[in-house]
C-alpha cells in the first residue's frame, strides 16, 4: 500500500508536532510506503518514506491555492498512491483515491459562534472554512480527530456513521516535576495562553476586579502574554495597571518553567474555544487544581479529575468565588 501524506500547511507548533508523530509511526510500518508532500518542514527519507518539499507554497495564499488545486493531485498520479492522508483539515481536491482527513481545527464545531465584526479570522474559519471541512468530512472514507468531544460533534453536525470517525490523540510530553504544592504565602493563579480574544482573559481580569472590591489582594495571577501583542491585550494590561490588580504579564515561557509553575499554582483556563486544551492535561499531570470554563473540550479533558471545577464561560462572579475559595484554603 502506498499512501500520500499531504501537509503543506505544517511548519511549526502543534501542526508540526502532529506531522512528526505520523512520520515516527510510519517509519516503523516497513510493509507499506509513504510519500510526504510538505512545504518547508524537513523530514529525513527512509527505506519506506519519500519526502517531497515545495517551499514556494508558503510565498502567499495564492501559491498555496494553486498548489492545492493544480499540482497536488498530479503527484497522486505520478507516484501511484493508493490513498491519501490529508493532515490539514480538508481533503486533497481533484483525486479519486480513498482519503483519510485529519481534523484538528475545532472552530467549526465549537459551541461559541463568532460574528465577522467581532473577530474576522475565527468567523471565517467557522463559516467559510468550516463548510469546506464538513464537505470533506462527508466525502472522506475515514476521519481522524484528537478528542472524543470532536468525534461526537462531527458525527452530530455532519451526519456520518460513528465507525468512520476515529480518535487519535496527539503525542503530549509531560515533564516531571515536584509534587504539586501551593505557595502558602501567596496563592498563585496561572493562565498559560496566547493573546487571541477567545482565550477570554477579560473574564479573568473581571474576576480579579471583583476580588479587589472585597479587599482580597493577597494572591498572584500570572499570564504568559506580554500585554503588547495586540490592541485588546494592550487595553487589558492598561486596565490591570490602572486598577492595581495583581496580574503579572510574563510572556511565553519554556516548557520546563511551565511545569514548575503548574506545580505551585491553580490553573485557571477560561478559554472558550480549544481542540484539546493542552494546559488542562499538563496541570492535571502534576496534580494541580483546575478552574475551567464549562465547555465541551474542558469536560472531555479533565473527565474524572477530582481537582477540576467549572464556571460558566463569561461568568466572572462565579470565577471570583472559586478563586476566593482557593485563597481561603491556602
Amino acid at each position: 500500500m502506498r499512501t500520500l501524506v499531504y501537509d503543506v500547511a505544517a511548519d511549526s507548533g502543534g501542526a508540526a508536532t502532529v506531522l512528526q508523530s505520523f512520520y515516527e509511526e510510519f517509519k516503523k510500518d516497513t510493509e507499506n510506503e509513504y510519500i510526504f508532500v510538505l512545504s518547508v518542514y524537513e523530514l529525513s527519507e527512509t527505506d519506506n518514506i519519500k519526502v517531497l518539499n515545495f517551499p514556494e507554497v508558503k510565498k502567499s495564499m495564492l501559491h498555496r491555492l494553486y498548489f492545492d488545486h493544480f499540482v497536488a493531485h498530479k503527484l497522486v498520479k505520478k507516484y501511484k498512491a493508493d490513498r491519501v492522508l490529508s493532515l490539514q483539515n480538508i481533503e486533497l481536491p481533484h483525486t479519486n483515491v480513498p482519503q483519510t482527513v485529519y481534523e484538528h481545527n475545532a472552530l467549526p464545531f465549537s459551541e461559541y459562534k463568532f460574528k465577522p465584526w467581532e473577530a474576522f479570522r475565527p468567523w471565517y474559519s467557522q463559516q467559510i472554512l468550516g463548510r469546506m471541512m464538513k464537505k470533506s468530512i462527508r466525502r472522506a472514507e475515514k476521519v481522524l480527530v484528537q478528542t472524543n468531544w470532536m468525534k461526537e460533534e462531527i458525527i452530530r453536525q455532519c451526519g456520518i456513521p460513528a465507525d468512520r470517525v476515529e480518535v487519535k490523540f496527539p503525542p503530549v510530553e509531560m515533564l516531571k516535576t515536584h509534587p504539586w504544592k501551593m505557595d502558602e504565602t501567596c496563592p498563585t493563579f496561572f493562565y498559560p495562553a496566547g493573546p487571541p480574544a477567545y482565550k477570554n482573559h477579560r473574564t479573568f481580569l473581571k474576576a480579579c476586579e471583583l476580588l479587589k472590591e472585597q479587599e482580597i489582594e493577597d494572591y498572584r495571577v500570572i499570564w504568559t502574554v506580554t500585554g503588547e501583542e495586540n490592541e485588546g491585550m494592550k487595553k487589558l494590561k492598561a486596565e490591570a495597571e490602572e486598577k492595581k490588580l495583581p496580574i503579572e504579564f510574563i510572556g511565553p515561557v519554556p516548557r520546563t518553567q511551565l511545569f514548575e509553575q503548574y506545580a505551585s499554582s491553580v490553573l485557571v483556563f477560561p478559554s472558550y474555544i480549544e481542540t484539546i486544551g493542552l494546559p488542562l492535561l499538563e496541570a492535571r499531570s502534576v496534580g494541580a487544581p483546575i478552574l475551567a470554563a464549562d465547555c465541551l473540550y474542558a469536560r472531555d479533558g479533565v473527565e474524572g479529575y477530582e481537582k477540576a471545577e467549572f464556571f460558566e464561560t463569561f461568568d466572572s462572579e462565579a470565577l471570583s468565588r472559586l478563586m476566593k475559595q482557593k485563597i481561603v484554603e491556602k
